[in-house]
């Protein structure tokens, strides 16, 4: 490589990412691109809200662009959950914070040569993981995938790195004949526009129930089918509580796979099932009556990265201790953690709950979190230590997420979070055995109360960065604010998550 001559060099090279394990995956990628005879590849970024973004390039120009990136208009950067730009790029000092994102100025998309898949639910077409680079070949550190990366690092500085297991509730509809598709009717086109209209798949209320999962088998075995055939760690498929509502669990991986696992996993069942006539859904509360939340279960160890043991295990409980201590279960880092994961869980809610529609679930007694608590295997508590002295498994799952959360947001909150109790050795208070009592700190209950907890959490504002935080803020607000006017609130919900998440 001679990164000093742009004119011998390709982009990746200039990014400083293209060394010859690299250059070894675009080669084989290529061959695998001409070998199966694929007329398309779509290049795909997660934006902040989680979803899957991109261009669709023929064969050739795929092959070429795994070394040079292709164009994206950086705008896409800057968008709420309507798709409105939320920054005013064409008017002077509109994006003065943003630096290389005035007049909607252009980025390039670089993609893992090794992320390669072949779409199973579409005739001829690859998919390729990607990151925005600015056209200098500097990074754009606004990138959530980033954001976890940095997060990532950080922890390895300090010889941990990270497992997590992913445990997400969702719902499947089927949509109705095709003559009654509000959604694709030109008279009723707006922006946002309108969702399909949908009947259930199972009636609900009868948890894990077999008549109801021999019921939604078929929209389930499309579920199966597209997360094995794209290599996803899919553990189990599950009747949820709710009416139409199901859960998929998949096996723990490192943090960042686990992550990119998400991703691919909502866009492509979403994509799969709607071809089938189905139409699925990760908003946590659809627009329906005696509907049930959907939530999205983070589990979470550290591992020493020298041996790869898990640093949340102890060998035996800590002398003197009871059940309800934390050092029972739990190592001193795992201890830390927890406490850490205590101190800013009201900083960490919009990271992890991002929508407005996803507060209505911190309620009592419905197997969500309502306060700041910890629990030694309680539902109930936002946080569920499961395990004990000598299990290689032991771990904490935060109940806090809803499924539409930014999976690269959602764990660097918790990275940092953990950290900060970490670094300063906090304790955790007892668990709890009331985790609905009214006398204790409770979550936020509305997205713009989450973001003034976000601001003002220092160890949260110093790991994902000041500028990140501002720029998080300012297009969440916007979201807050259009809900706030909006005169139909459930219509509002309605074509704004239900039809788009």
């Amino acid at each position: 490589m001679k990164p000093s001559d742009s004119a011998d060099t390709t982009f990746a090279e200039r990014c400083g990412l293209h060394d010859a394990a690299r250059e070894a995956a675009a080669q084989r990628t290529a061959s695998l691109i001409e070998a199966s005879g694929l007329e398309l590849v779509r290049f795909g970024w997660c934006d902040m809200h989680g979803t899957v973004r991109g261009k669709t390039l023929t064969a050739r120009a795929a092959i070429r662009a795994l070394r040079e990136g292709v164009g994206m208009v950086s705008t896409l950067l800057l968008k709420d959950t309507s798709d409105r730009t939320a920054y005013k790029v064409f008017e002077p000092g509109g994006a003065a914070d943003l630096p290389g994102f005035a007049f909607a100025s252009n980025l390039l998309l670089l993609p893992d040569p090794a992320s390669f898949k072949v779409l199973p639910w579409v005739q001829g077409t690859g998919w390729l993981r990607c990151q925005p680079w600015f056209q200098d070949a500097t990074p754009v550190l606004l990138d959530t995938r980033r954001v976890l990366q940095q997060a990532l690092a950080r922890l390895n500085n300090h010889g941990l790195g990270m497992v997590c297991g992913l445990e997400v509730e969702f719902h499947i509809y089927r949509i109705r004949d095709a003559q009654q598709r509000p959604d694709l009717d030109p008279e009723l086109s707006a922006w946002p526009g309108l969702p399909p209209a949908v009947d259930l798949i199972h009636p609900g209320y009868n948890l894990l129930s077999e008549g109801w999962m021999d019921m939604a088998e078929e929209p389930l075995r499309i579920v199966q089918h597209t997360a094995q055939s794209l290599g996803l760690p899919l553990q189990s498929l599950e009747i949820e509580m709710g009416p139409s509502q199901v859960e998929a669990v998949f096996d723990a991986t490192d943090a960042l796979t686990a992550a990119d696992n998400m991703v691919l996993f909502r866009s492509s069942v979403r994509q799969a099932l709607r071809r089938a006539g189905y139409h699925a859904t990760f908003m946590c509360r659809p627009p329906f009556p005696n509907i049930m939340s959907s939530g999205w279960h983070l589990h979470q160890s550290l591992v020493h990265t020298a041996d790869g043991h898990n640093a949340f295990m102890r060998d035996a409980p800590a002398p003197g201790t009871h059940a309800t201590d934390a050092q029972h279960t739990l190592s001193g880092t795992g201890t830390a953690w927890l406490a850490g994961l205590l101190a800013h869980a009201r900083g960490m809610a919009p990271l992890c709950t991002p929508t407005v529609n996803g507060f209505a679930r911190f309620r009592p007694n419905a197997l969500a979190p309502q306060a700041v608590l910890w629990g030694r295997d309680n539902r109930g508590a936002m946080l569920r230590v499961i395990g004990a002295a000598g299990d290689t498994a032991t771990r904490i799952e935060n109940r806090i997420g809803e499924p539409a959360a930014n999976p690269y947001l959602y764990i660097a909150s918790q990275i940092h979070a953990g950290l900060d109790g970490l670094v300063r050795g906090l304790t955790p208070p007892p668990a709890t055995e009331s985790p609905y009592a009214a006398d204790v700190v409770q979550l936020p209950t509305n997205l713009p109360e989450a973001l003034a907890a976000l601001q003002s959490s220092a160890a949260l504002v110093e790991g994902l960065g000041a500028d990140f935080v501002r720029y998080y803020s300012h297009i969440k607000h916007a979201e807050a604010q259009r809900h706030t006017a909006a005169e139909d609130k459930a219509d509002f919900e309605r074509r704004e998550y239900f039809s788009r998440i």
